[in-house]
């Protein structure tokens, strides 16, 4: 039985034995282990069944201590970090020795950011360690953004769920990293692409074809329910598979012929915000009804419409656009 609690001297305790602890964040909850202590980050990639060549994300509570961690800092790093941390941007940065291999997938960049949530940041102000933290779900899975998504996907080997409800954003942080004087974006996530271009000027997409990943989230396939999500045109889509019982996730309308029961709306007032901050749990609780397939389609794509998109489109079995 996993203990779920809101102890923050718990929490402390255990990750300071190297013992796995779920750590909410204002994106989602994480399997939070020392990433210095290259066993117990080895016993997350284990959990969670994760490739060792996907890297993790380290979090600590000031820039100060960052720091300690890299080679360098450079300009625009500092920038974005004084505006958005606390908050979820990650920012790829040249390692020191100290961060070992198993915690960065042998790359000699490490994502650092700052977290927005208070519980987290009380754990993060009494170590001296930052924590490594990939979303805490089997690897490929949807990410939980509740306690109760973590104990219905994990039985044993957590030690404490240190719970703080729900997560405010709900999808995971945009990663930024710079290379030849450019800001590439990695991941879309939690910040928005204008919101970086506000501060920093032009960004970069990375679209270059690469055998393993940069950083987390860049495989194509991720986020994804057991059921087969569909995307595409949800009204061709019910008449496609009507023979099979339908599941729909919609950004914010019921569709005639499908049991209510068995739809989700993302967000009735069309806020892509709340749509963000409901897609995962939409997503698990669809998982789990007595439907053989979920219908979906894309949201306006801008602002964090073009990120709840990318999960989408990851999380999906077949793109019918």
């Amino acid at each position: 039985m996993i203990k779920v609690g809101k102890s923050i001297n718990e929490s402390v305790k255990n990750l300071i034995k190297g013992k796995i602890v779920c750590i909410p964040t204002e994106t989602v909850y994480g399997l939070g282990v020392n990433a210095l202590d290259q066993k117990a980050v080895d016993k997350v990639f284990k959990l969670k069944k994760r490739p060792y060549f996907d890297p993790l994300i380290c979090h600590t509570n000031s820039i100060e201590k960052v720091k300690m961690f890299v080679k360098n800092f450079p300009r625009k790093a500092e920038i974005l970090a004084k505006k958005f941390w606390p908050g979820p941007l990650t920012i790829l940065l040249e390692k020191k020795k100290i961060v070992p291999d198993i915690t960065t997938s042998k790359l000699k960049t490490v994502g650092f950011r700052i977290p927005d949530n208070k519980l987290t940041l009380s754990i993060l102000e009494k170590i001296d360690f930052p924590i490594a933290a990939p979303s805490a779900n089997p690897f490929g899975y949807i990410s939980p953004t509740l306690p109760k998504h973590i104990l219905d996907m994990f039985k044993n080997d957590i030690s404490y769920v240190l719970d703080d409800g729900g997560c405010d954003i709900g999808i995971e942080s945009t990663i930024v990293g710079f290379e030849d004087k450019k800001t590439l974006v990695y991941r879309v996530g939690g910040i928005t692409i204008e919101k970086l271009e506000n501060v920093i000027g032009e960004v970069e997409i990375f679209k270059k074809n690469i055998k393993l990943p940069i950083s987390s989230g860049m495989l194509k396939n991720h986020y994804s329910p057991k059921k087969d999500l569909i995307v595409g045109e949800i009204e061709s889509l019910i008449k496609k598979y009507i023979n099979k019982k339908i599941g729909i996730l919609s950004f914010n309308k019921f569709y005639k012929g499908i049991d209510l029961k068995n739809q989700i709306i993302l967000s009735k007032n069309l806020n892509l915000e709340q749509a963000s901050r409901n897609l995962y749990k939409s997503l698990h609780l669809l998982d789990n009804m007595n439907i053989d397939i979920i219908l979906t389609s894309l949201l306006p794509n801008h602002g964090i419409g073009k990120s709840i998109n990318d999960r989408i489109i990851k999380a999906s079995k077949k793109n019918e656009l």
